[in-house]
């Protein structure tokens, strides 16, 4: 057979086989045609070549060794499915066809008895593969380009069918409406909402789509309806495309967005015309000249700075004529090409000087050689004056002191920046709630007459700036509604407030002088004026606020010699063993280096309601001895109204009301002219009051009240300090016993509410939970006891610590202070307290180093029922000289430990609770508990065998 020479001689052909129909089919290959033969035995080798070379045609026998064709098939098809795949075997069958053809071969010969006619089958099989892979490559490569043509994001590309319907429309067509196109498919083309909402727009797009029927190309530049968001200009292109017979197949419509371009064109014809009324109203005028200084081109808004018309300004003659000779040296413009800023003088149609800023350049146009652009500076050169008088004003203001001398420099400064005669400023008075004119001209009142002072209510003019701080300027001022005098001759007015100072007003008696110029100066100037005022408020009050400190020092220098004072006081407090050194100490302190006149303390004796000095100091000259200190909230000497009322009593003027009070007049002639009283209270106990005296008046502000009021607490706390200490080491005691009818108290509550009787003996903790105290049941019916506890609002925790058939004993944790550790503060001991649903009676322990009046008036301010009945005096000094050491040596939590092992019957026999108990109480292991019994019971007998024989005396006294 002949094969073509385009298609086996330019191929690559890999032959995989040992077989001899393989061998005699290469040797043709080589004999008879032009391939490029390949050679490979086995699978691996195979698959190399197909890996590392080109190839357009694989022939392989089924059997290879150690593997089969269609192995080596599926392997290439993992790869490509485009490479042409002939296998051929010796045993044909169904079966191994369809394998082969489920694997993806291209084409299958069974061998022959003929070698010779299988060869030949093979080339015209193979022929047949590789130009049926080619042209599917062509294929192939022509639809992916009309894919890369069709899918352009920047071309909308639509198909349509022979009748001009639509069939396809990419990405970029369908993004430019919001419908989906899936549902228009199959609509003509010019009906479709891409243009369908303009008849016009419609009827174009429809007749070149006809004429791509009729096989011709079209075009047409369409826009898109305005109901679109972003509606865009498109052109449109139509082409017709044939089939291989010449048959219209379908048409291809292009679109192009051609928007920007449209928007471009339309944009440079809106610059041409923008640039015409630009040039005809700016009011830089542009003149164009030649050589000979003739015009060649005039601009239209030449009017605006010479008033004349073009055709004016060209019957003027040369431009010398219109902005002088020698404007500008013309080998200097050939060397610069421009020169800028060029200042000269014109005068104007009326007749006017214009100051005007001019630039030359050489140009090519038409037969102008020369351009000039002129610009009217006038105004800005009379700002520029104007603002150097400004600033001169501004200086001026930093030298003056008071407001009237800036509102003088205003009014004397307004000609030079506004070229205005006529102003005034108005200041504001807070007392009087007005307005005044402390400043005018001599201008102001020739045209205004004289001004009176302005209420600040909003009604006239200068009030309603101020008040409503805005700025006012009339070209009639005889036009306001709020103008007050109607026979005025000011005409032009400003009005323009000062801040909180005041109002700035200028004017003229021509109508409209006030230009945007002459406005801004104007509120630079006033803007000026208000800064100079606010500078003059500020020092003024900076030197109030330095007389303020001044004093504030004063006090400071005062206050720090109390604080010295209290300072050495505490010191000494601190080192003071007795009453009477705590006593002398103060007095001497405080008046020590003439920081106080005079100062005493003294007692409060109950019995005959006065108060006994008891140490003083400093210069009483027989003052003491001049008074009876009688207790009394008014009409006393203040030492008595602070015994009176218990608080601090200030007087800072003793000679004020002289003759209304005795005590006055003596103070007044030892030169006490201010007085502080001070009571010395602890713990809601006065132990006396404190008196000081000061040799001027208002010695005592405040603070050094507030200072020496905290002093005495700290005397009242270092006195019950003392009191505490001789309390300690005093070997006699009185008992007293109290019956304590009061409802307040938690035990007789308690006991009111449980039906029960309850003791306590002893036996109190204080922790960061509360107070912890033991009391004794003599009811056998606990539970009801606890249960009652637990529902009192001052009872925060019930534990029962043990119980027997007549009662028990509980532990209560407090919500507020009990009465023992109140009693304590004072170096009293609360021993005993016993109550029933019926009384209270409470036994307290005093050392004769404490007054029992103190201990009594502490027990009845407490209660409000309390009954002395009786007191017994006991001589405890073994007894409590045993008890201290003993407690010395315990810790807090040893002491918690054996309370609550005693009350819980440990030490009992038998044992009402054992040690487990008694731990689970505490919330702790039993061998922690045994540790501490223990460790307790070792301190009590090594206190116990150091010790002495134990003995005691009483005395009982009954008081009925």
């Amino acid at each position: 057979m002949s094969l073509s020479p385009t298609i086996v001689d330019s191929s690559t052909i890999l032959l995989a086989g040992t077989s001899e129909w393989i061998a005699r089919f290469a040797e043709v290959l080589e004999t008879r045609t032009k391939a490029t033969v390949r050679r490979a035995q086995t699978k691996g080798e195979a698959f190399d070549v197909f890996r590392s070379q080109v190839i357009d045609c694989l022939v392989s026998e089924y059997t290879l060794e150690e593997a089969t064709g269609l192995e080596l098939l599926s392997e290439i098809r993992a790869e490509t499915a485009t490479l042409p795949v002939i296998l051929g075997t010796a045993c044909g069958s169904e079966a191994l066809a369809s394998e082969a053809i489920g694997a993806g071969v291209t084409d299958y010969v069974a061998q022959t008895e003929s070698t010779e006619r299988m060869v030949e089958e093979l080339l015209d099989r193979a022929d047949q593969a590789i130009r049926s892979a080619r042209h599917a490559a062509t294929h192939r490569e022509r639809a992916r380009q009309f894919d890369a043509i069709f899918d352009d994001s920047r071309t909308a590309t639509w198909v349509l069918d022979p009748d001009g319907s639509l069939t396809r429309a990419n990405q970029t067509a369908r993004e430019m409406v919001d419908e989906d196109v899936e549902t228009i498919v199959g609509e003509p083309f010019w009906t479709l909402p891409w243009w369908s909402q303009s008849a016009e727009t419609e009827t174009e797009v429809r007749q070149i789509v006809e004429k791509a029927l009729d096989g011709a190309f079209g075009n047409v530049v369409v826009p898109q309806p305005s109901h679109i968001e972003n509606p865009r200009v498109i052109d449109l292109s139509v082409r017709p495309v044939e089939d291989e017979c010449g048959n219209l197949a379908s048409i291809v419509v292009e679109g192009v967005d051609i928007t920007d371009r449209v928007d471009l064109e339309q944009n440079l014809r809106q610059s041409e015309e923008l640039h015409r009324v630009t040039l005809n109203n700016m009011t830089d005028t542009v003149l164009m000249t030649d050589e000979s200084g003739e015009y060649t081109y005039v601009c239209p808004n030449v009017h605006f700075i010479f008033g004349y018309t073009a055709a004016e300004i060209r019957e003027l003659g040369a431009i010398d004529e219109l902005l002088g000779e020698n404007l500008f040296d013309r080998d200097e413009l050939a060397e610069h090409g421009v020169l800028k800023n060029i200042e000269c003088t014109a005068t104007d149609k009326a007749g006017r000087e214009h100051t005007l800023l001019v630039n030359v350049r050489e140009v090519s146009i038409q037969d102008g050689t020369l351009l000039f652009s002129c610009r009217d500076i006038t105004k800005r050169k009379q700002r520029e004056e104007a603002l150097a008088t400004l600033h001169q004003t501004a200086r001026e203001f930093l030298y003056v002191e008071t407001h009237q001398e800036i509102a003088q420099h205003v009014v004397k400064n307004t000609p030079g920046v506004l070229d205005l005669d006529a102003s005034a400023v108005y200041l504001f008075d807070a007392d009087t709630n007005d307005l005044r004119p402390v400043a005018h001209s001599t201008a102001m009142r020739t045209v205004n007459g004289p001004l009176p002072p302005v209420h600040a209510d909003g009604e006239t003019l200068p009030s309603f700036s101020f008040v409503e701080d805005e700025v006012l300027f009339f070209d009639d001022v005889h036009e306001a509604d709020r103008l007050e005098n109607r026979a005025t001759d000011l005409r032009s007015a400003a009005y323009i407030p000062l801040g909180n100072h005041g109002v700035f007003v200028a004017g003229s008696n021509q109508v409209g002088v006030f230009d945007d110029v002459t406005r801004e100066l104007a509120d630079l100037l006033a803007v000026t004026a208000e800064a100079a005022l606010d500078r003059v408020t500020r020092e003024s009050r900076l030197r109030e606020q330095d007389r303020t400190l001044q004093e504030q020092n004063e006090e400071l220098t005062a206050l720090n010699r109390i604080n010295e004072t209290i300072r050495e006081i505490d010191q000494a407090l601190v080192q003071a063993e007795t009453r009477a050194e705590i006593d002398h100490t103060v007095c001497e302190r405080l008046t020590a280096d003439n920081r106080l006149r005079f100062a005493w303390i003294g007692s409060v004796d109950p019995t005959t309601e006065t108060i006994e000095p008891r140490a003083w100091a400093g210069t009483e000259r027989g003052y003491l001895d001049s008074q009876s200190f009688t207790v009394a909230a008014e009409d006393t000497e203040p030492a008595g109204r602070t015994a009176a009322t218990g608080d601090v009593t200030l007087v800072t003027n003793v000679a004020a009301s002289l003759r209304d009070e005795p005590w006055r007049k003596d103070a007044l002639s030892r030169d006490y002219l201010s007085v502080l009283s001070i009571p010395l209270v602890y713990n809601d106990l006065m132990h006396g009051v404190l008196t000081v005296y000061a040799p001027t008046q208002d010695a005592f502000d405040d603070t050094s009240k507030a200072v020496l009021g905290e002093l005495g607490e700290t005397i009242a706390s270092a006195l019950s300090a003392i009191e505490r200490k001789n309390a300690l080491l005093t070997t006699s005691m009185t008992r007293v016993e109290f019956a304590v009818d009061d409802p307040s108290f938690v035990l007789s509550r308690l006991a009111r509410e449980a039906e029960c009787t309850l003791s306590y003996q002893g036996g109190v903790q204080q922790s960061s939970e509360g107070s912890y105290v033991f009391v004794t049941v003599g009811d056998p019916s606990m539970e009801a006891v606890a249960d009652a506890a637990s529902k009192l609002v001052a009872i925060d925790d019930v534990q029962q610590i043990s119980a027997d058939a007549e009662g028990g004993v509980l532990r209560l944790r407090l919500t507020q202070p009990f009465l023992a550790l109140e009693l304590a503060d004072h170096g009293a001991i609360f021993r005993k307290a016993t109550t029933d649903p019926s009384q209270t009676t409470l036994v307290v322990d005093i050392p004769d180093s404490i007054d029992v009046r103190t201990i009594t008036q502490l027990v009845r301010e407490t209660f409000s029922a309390v009954e002395l009945r009786s007191k017994q005096t006991l001589d405890q000094s073994i007894e409590r000289d045993f008890y201290s050491k003993f407690l010395e040596k315990l810790t807090e939590r040893q002491l918690e430990v054996i309370q609550t092992a005693y009350y819980s019957g440990f030490f009992e026999s038998p044992r009402e609770s054992t040690g487990e108990e008694v731990a689970e109480t505490l919330g702790i292991s039993p061998p922690a508990f045994s540790k501490h019994a223990r460790t307790v019971q070792r301190k009590l007998f090594a206190t116990l065998f150091e010790g002495s024989d134990l003995s005691a005396a009483t005395s009982v006294e009954k008081v009925k």
